[in-house]
This record gives C-alpha cells, structure tokens and sequence, in this order.
C-alpha cells in the first residue's frame, strides 16, 4: 500500500499532548493528521489509572476551549482547594489556599486515561484524521514540508510535523534533535491509598532526604501517592508485603493523614531530566515529554505539555496571519520555540534545584530549608507570584 495524503500538520502522537495538540490545531482551522502506534485504553471508571495529574487552572481553560473539560468533570474530575508543603527536617508549611487567591479551587486531579479517553472522543468531530495503529518509519523534509512514511505503508505529506510521541520520541530522532538528560537514580512510586482521616482536599508534600512524597485528593479518605526514592529503595517499597508498605509509608508522611492503607497495586516510573536542545528543526517541532521531561515533585510535566500545545495554537491559527505572515512560517515557530524553551528551562533547573537541596541530609542546609519554606509562607505576594506560576495564570 503507498496511499499518500497533505495536509497542514501531522502530528505523532496521541497522548493527552499530542491528542490535545491534533484537536487544538483542527480546531484553529488547520487540516490535521494525528499518527499512533497504538490504541488507546478506554477508561474505565471502576478501574482508576496509577498516572494521574495535577491539573493547573490555565490547562482547565484550554480543554474547556477544546470542548473537552466538560466531560472529564462529569466523569472524575478531583478538585483540591489547598496546597501543603513541609520540610521533614522542620521548619514551617508552605500553604497555598484556593481561598486566599479568590478561587473555588486550585486545581483538579485528573487520570491520564479519562483525558485521552475523552480527548480521542472529541477527534472525528474536529476533523482530524486518525492513522492508528501506526508508526512512523523515515522523515524528509524540505522548505515546503515533510514527508513520512508509516509501517503500514502510508505516505503523509504536511507543511509541518509535530514530534509528540513521548520521551524517547522517533521522530525527534529523525529529524536530529538532540538531547541533554541528567539521570537522577530515583524513581516514582506511585499507587492509591485510603488515609483514617480525610485528606481535606489538599495536595500534599513533605521533602524527604530520599525525595519528595506527594498525596493527591481524588476522594474524600483517598489520595493518589508520587513517592521518589533512590532506585534501590524503590525497588524494596514494590517488594516489600502491604503492611510493611502502609507502615514506612504512613511515617514517612508523619501521620497527618492518620494511618495510610495501600487501595490499589503499586507501580514505579524513573526520573530524569530530559531537554531537548532545539524545539524547531526545519518543519519539525517537539513538544511535551518529546522536548522536556522534568521532575515530578511541583506536577508540572504535562502542564507544561499542554501549555506548548496553547502556544502553537496561538502561534499557528490562521487568523494571526493578519501580521504578514502565512500561519505556519518558518519566523512563527521560532518565536513559539523561543517562548516555549525559555519556560520550560527555567521550570526544569529550577525543580533540579529544588530536589537538589531537600533531597539530602548535608547539615547545613537542614538547618535552613525548612525556616526558609516557611518565610515565604509568611510573604503573601511571594506565595501568590509561586501559585501564579504553577497555575498559569498571569
């Protein structure tokens, strides 16, 4: 088979970023291509997924522009109205309140798979084209655009392709991108936990000389759990039996939630900094996990995804031609690259350094740590220019 078809963009892909991305961009009036090597999973309700997110008020936004959010709230959306942060060592909480910013809540804890589930839903409407499954297999590409060639034996021409198919992302690859990774022998494990007492809808995270530990509300006596570890005690957490587990968990938190019992299996993901070192390359840009991972610790990886998926979008529509220049020019996607690189560097060293400083029993920074978390805590425009970033809100 060699059927060949054009089209503005192809994007590879479809997870929340790049499902997102084909749906903002169709919807901004291009004609879109959405490649995927593999079907997704259906969400299913009585079988909550391990990932979940910390969605930020900005993203809410655009899936509500999107016409998605909707329907992820009407399905399971967990709104958490605070945020509590404190240093093992001691020292004062950090305590960001939905209250104190004027809002009904600072975010929403939202599972990977109810988001791909109801943005796949939303494609055929848009008019994206979907080839899956599929993978990509060669990349050209020239002034005019692309041209790929699919393992099924498709050929797709675009004026542009977007690599958004994760982190260790072929076409990045083929289109020569490099990048720097920094492996921080840690990994994430994360699983549900019921606490005796209710979790108060708040997101939760205490530092840890092994790393952070976060809770997430997704019920009333329920969070999700993000515990980094060093990778050989991560290994022993999968290992160990459920009560030694609930055990170390519960005093590791400090017993605010009382005593924590495992709801689910548990599972562990590794950590490191990923960036890539161009986000334009000829017709080919990279967003989300394909341009930048970072740590879990603030939540941020597929905020950030998404907010390269708001940029383009911006960048991109047709309308924003009126400047002179033809949506998809060389000049807009390096001024979207340009925006979007200099955000996501600046989130990545900075959550380097934060894990950096609390993930370490080195004296003299327990000393001082935890009085500093507090004094910004007692800085109320400090806490709301940290909140403001985290949320996206200008």
């Amino acid at each position: 088979m060699n059927r060949r078809a054009r089209s503005d963009v192809v994007v590879v892909g479809g997870g929340v970023v790049g499902a997102s991305c084909a749906l903002a961009l169709a919807m901004a009036g291009l004609q879109v291509v959405l490649v995927e090597g593999r079907e997704p999973t259906r969400w299913q309700a009585g079988h909550p997924d391990l990932r979940v997110f910390a969605f930020a008020a900005d993203n809410v936004r655009l899936l509500q522009s999107l016409g998605v959010w909707p329907q992820v709230a009407a399905a399971r959306a967990w709104p958490y109205r605070r945020m509590q942060v404190w240093d093992a060592a001691g020292g004062d909480d950090l305590v960001f309140d939905a209250d104190r910013f004027g809002r009904s809540e600072l975010g929403f804890i939202v599972e990977n798979s109810l988001l791909q589930d109801r943005l796949w839903s939303a494609l055929p409407a848009a008019g994206v084209q979907l080839h899956c499954p599929a993978r990509v297999e060669t990349l050209e590409q020239d002034d005019d655009g692309v041209r790929l060639r699919l393992d099924d034996g498709r050929r797709i021409e675009a004026t542009l392709a977007v690599a958004a198919d994760g982190a260790d992302s072929t076409l990045r690859r083929l289109a020569g991108i490099e990048v720097d990774t920094h492996d921080y022998q840690q990994r994430g494990v994360v699983a549900y936990v019921d606490s005796e007492r209710p979790n108060q809808a708040t997101a939760w995270q205490r530092f840890l000389p092994g790393g952070p530990l976060a809770l997430l509300p997704v019920a009333e006596c329920r969070s999700s759990i993000v515990w980094t570890l060093p990778d050989t005690q991560a290994q022993r957490m999968l290992e160990v039996d459920a009560a030694v587990f609930e055990r170390e968990l519960t005093r590791a938190f400090g017993g605010r939630l009382g005593e924590l019992q495992l709801a689910s299996a548990r599972a562990a993901f590794p950590l490191r900094r990923q960036l890539a070192r161009h986000y334009v390359a000829g017709r080919v840009v990279a967003l989300g996990d394909a341009a930048h991972v970072v740590h879990p610790l603030a939540g941020q990886g597929v905020n950030l995804g998404l907010r390269d998926v708001a940029a383009l979008q911006r960048w991109l529509a047709p309308a924003a031609s009126r400047r002179g220049q033809p949506p998809l020019s060389p000049q807009r996607l390096q001024r979207w690259a340009r925006e979007r690189r200099s955000d996501t560097q600046v989130a990545a060293y900075s959550f380097d350094a934060i894990n950096r400083l609390f993930s370490n029993d080195e004296m003299h920074l327990t000393l001082t740590r935890g009085r500093a978390l507090g004094c910004v805590g007692k800085w109320p425009p400090l806490v709301q220019a940290f909140w403001k970033r985290a949320a996206g809100v200008a």
